[in-house]
């Protein structure tokens, strides 16, 4: 499923005019963005948790040229599904 595809859905569904369908995405996907930028994790009930890790830095051999690579260190987002996602899709 795309962007696209959500916004379609939402639209159906909730009875919105494509553009409200779309503007309650975008602001949706932003302050899910926004507050994983701050470092704070987002807890959707029975859907799961969304949250950052901080990844060390550290230097890796790239296979076939034996050429070393220093990775800097960093902060990745991460997803755990919750319970009822686990469920639907294991059906």
């Amino acid at each position: 499923m795309t962007k696209k595809d959500l916004i379609d859905q939402v639209c159906r569904k909730a009875h919105l005019t494509k553009k409200a369908a779309a503007e309650a995405v975008e602001v949706f996907l932003d302050e899910v963005g926004r507050i994983l930028s701050k470092g704070e994790k987002v807890v959707l009930s029975g859907f799961g948790t969304f949250r950052v890790i901080s990844m060390k830095g550290k230097t890796v051999k790239i296979p076939n040229t034996d050429k070393m690579v220093t990775i800097k260190a960093h902060r990745s987002p991460r997803f755990t599904p919750g319970k009822k996602l686990k469920r639907q899709v294991a059906r």
